[in-house]
């Protein structure tokens, strides 16, 4: 997928790729919800993504986070400003989102990385794309109750964490879909990988092997589409989803 990409991924959810990472909406009659919302510089991408659909800024009742990193909460405080919007995620992350404490790679990691093939272009576009943003969420807010959110779609949170320590997949069986946010990718421009994928050590608050054991609980989900933070979406088993993205820290090209 490219930048601007909208992908009808199952009945009334729509994958949209903004600056090298992506955003969902689910759509339920005239009401949409949020799942992530892309760099700061994506603010117009957001707005433009639900106008294509037929939508309005106005009509997201939420915004759900699958984590507080910058390319998740770029159009946050701006919905949340001038749309009275609110912002859930789990009680960890909510922490994580009014910065109470940082889960995210540094300027110096990605220097150490340099090696990485594409990591400079990729560097490049963010940049451009607010990634050094100090952008926190005071207003962020934990679930208001568990098991499936009365909002459209019904997503159902479940904590993944491991990519940051409050992350969450949110899974809508009624069409058999699950947002995994960065638990898993199916591709990024610092990897030499294609397909189901753990994103390279250094965005990952945890250990490749503790991210790949964080996604165990969404194996059983009755899903075959996987909807990744980065890459395209995937029309697979979350089981399968899964068992590739282990794979991939054994694949030399992976490091």
């Amino acid at each position: 997928m490219s930048t601007g990409d909208i992908v009808e991924v199952a009945a009334q959810v729509f994958c949209v790729t903004g600056t090298e990472v992506n955003w969902v909406l689910v759509r339920e009659g005239a009401d949409i919800t949020l799942i992530d919302a892309g760099y700061p510089g994506d603010i117009a991408k957001v707005e433009t993504s639900l106008r294509s659909i037929g939508s309005r800024p106005e009509d997201v009742r939420a915004i759900l986070l699958t984590h507080a990193h910058i390319d998740h909460i770029g159009a946050v405080n701006h919905f949340h400003t001038r749309y009275g919007t609110p912002v859930y995620t789990s009680a960890t992350e909510t922490a994580h989102a009014r910065r109470e404490y940082l889960e995210q790679a540094t300027p110096l990691d990605v220097i150490k990385n340099s090696w990485r093939p594409g990591m400079l272009r990729w560097s490049l576009r963010i940049l451009r794309a607010g990634a050094l943003s100090h952008e926190s969420i005071p207003h962020a807010e934990a679930f208001p109750n568990s098991g499936a959110l009365d909002l459209p779609g019904h997503p159902q949170p479940i904590a993944t964490s491991g990519h940051t320590s409050g992350h969450v997949a949110y899974y809508m069986p009624s069409v058999g879909a699950v947002a995994i946010g960065d638990g898993l990718a199916t591709g990024h421009p610092t990897s030499r990988l294609v397909g189901a994928q753990i994103l390279p050590s250094m965005f990952n608050h945890c250990t490749s092997g503790e991210a790949v054991a964080a996604l165990e609980v969404l194996t059983g989900l009755d899903a075959g589409v996987v909807i990744p933070g980065h890459g395209a979406p995937l029309h697979a088993s979350v089981e399968d989803a899964v068992a590739a993205a282990k794979d991939s820290i054994a694949n030399p090209s992976y490091w």
